[in-house]
């Protein structure tokens, strides 16, 4: 008798002993919760063979962007290479080969192919979910789960975290009503999902919402945290709301804590500290002995050149801790990423290098330099992933690089323009302080 999973999918190579661990990791992915790495282990200590949970091990060392996680990706790929599997397992290796051969949208459109054929396929639709987001594919994170809601029903497990990830393809596409409305009903129905928890925590930083923003992670904090491996992130999300607050005290308190007091050698988390110190950094905020934490760690990652993304938080953090030779090695190997021809390379070509480069320029006082090396790419910045939030950072760098460098019509242009995005916003009205009279005026 076929092994079937709890969406009727068969599955090769498992039995009922196998499928309990593979469920068991599915819903912790579902929800970045405990330790699906460890679960999927167990599934295949009972059943070598088990197709999907060979897949699933190569999807979870692929989605951290980690670099030591592509020979694990490989490995569990050469071995689900050689057993038997029905044609949705097939798409899925299709897809992990793609990947780790750096095919970033050639894996993105096999998952969407195989999203169309089997809608109820959680894994494909999580992690084609998280592809798109790691391409700055905004229509894709929408459009991927819209395509396949209608198969799909509140009895089936999982069917929150849809909802979740619908909720930020909506936000992520401007829809921002019915972002927090699904995002909302996600968190009802299961208060441990994290994604969903931050796609309403987007929604209150695209709306400029910040006391919205702070009471909403604050109602149930325990629920997106305990045990969550995706909770650095959204402490990251209140930690932004104290600072378009002005609540600086409480900023440093939550990088000295949840953020990064850990010190996470996790690249994820590393991104989000870089980010968050560079915001202090823009405002002139004096952050001590933080940067060279966060710089140390990059250290050993920094010149892998597996996603430009990453590099531009790396290189935020050599800046930040004066580390010029660790920022000389990044520039190096970002020269070699781009002779490769894979997907990396022409996120590095279209927007990774000139903001790598930028940064290092502002970090020179180079600011007429970070200005121009800035300016061609901040409409076309989705092109190397991350969300509205997180390159956000390039329009706050480029705003402080064109004063610093004396272009104050730009600068109170750019001023005007955020002004005209979020009204009211505190920190839009200490930008246009610091330009003289007439172009403050102009802001």
């Amino acid at each position: 008798m076929a092994i079937r999973d709890d969406w009727g999918h068969t599955l090769t190579g498992a039995s009922g002993e196998s499928l309990a661990h593979y469920h068991s990791a599915l819903d912790e992915l579902r929800v970045y919760r405990g330790d699906p790495v460890a679960s999927t282990d167990r599934a295949l200590a009972v059943d070598s063979g088990f197709v999907m949970a060979h897949a699933l091990r190569a999807w979870l060392h692929l989605l951290g962007t980690e670099p030591a996680g592509l020979a694990v990706a490989r490995d569990a790929l050469v071995t689900a290479r050689a057993l038997p599997m029905t044609d949705r397992e097939r798409g899925h290796v299709t897809a992990i080969g793609q990947l780790v051969a750096g095919e970033w949208h050639g894996a993105a459109r096999t998952l969407e192919d195989l999203s169309i054929a089997w809608p109820l396929d959680a894994l494909a639709l999580q992690v084609g979910h998280q592809l798109d987001f790691f391409r700055g594919e905004s229509r894709m994170l929408r459009d991927r789960i819209a395509r396949a809601l209608p198969a799909w029903n509140a009895s089936l497990p999982g069917y929150s975290a849809l909802l979740g990830m619908h909720a930020f393809g909506l936000e992520e596409t401007g829809d921002y009503l019915r972002a927090e409305h699904l995002g909302r009903r996600a968190v009802e129905l299961d208060r441990r999902d994290g994604w969903a928890w931050h796609a309403v925590a987007h929604v209150m930083e695209m709306q400029d919402r910040q006391h919205d923003g702070i009471a909403w992670l604050g109602e149930d904090t325990a629920g997106w945290s305990e045990g969550s491996f995706f909770a650095v992130h959204n402490w990251w999300h209140l930690a932004l709301f104290h600072l378009e607050a002005g609540e600086t005290s409480r900023v440093l308190e939550l990088f000295d804590g949840p953020v990064y007091g850990a010190r996470s050698p996790v690249v994820l988390d590393m991104v989000d500290a870089s980010a968050l110190l560079w915001r202090l950094h823009l405002r002139g905020i004096d952050v001590g002995d933080r940067w060279q934490a966060v710089a140390d760690n990059w250290l050993p990652l920094a010149t892998a050149g597996n996603y430009a993304f990453n590099d531009a938080h790396a290189m935020l953090a050599f800046v930040g801790a004066g580390q010029s030779p660790a920022a000389l090695d990044l520039l190096a190997a970002q020269q070699q990423a781009l002779r490769r021809g894979d997907d990396n390379s022409r996120f590095l070509a279209d927007v990774g290098s000139p903001v790598t480069r930028a940064i290092l320029a502002f970090g020179r006082g180079e600011y007429a330099a970070a200005v121009e090396l800035l300016r061609p790419v901040r409409n076309s910045a989705h092109r190397f992933g991350g969300s509205h939030a997180q390159r956000d950072l390039i329009d706050l760098t480029l705003i402080e690089a064109a004063t610093r460098a004396g272009q104050q019509r730009l600068a109170a242009a750019l001023i005007a323009e955020r002004a005209g995005a979020r009204p009211g916003n505190p920190g839009v009205a200490r930008l246009a302080l610091r330009l003289p009279g007439e172009s403050r005026a102009a802001a």
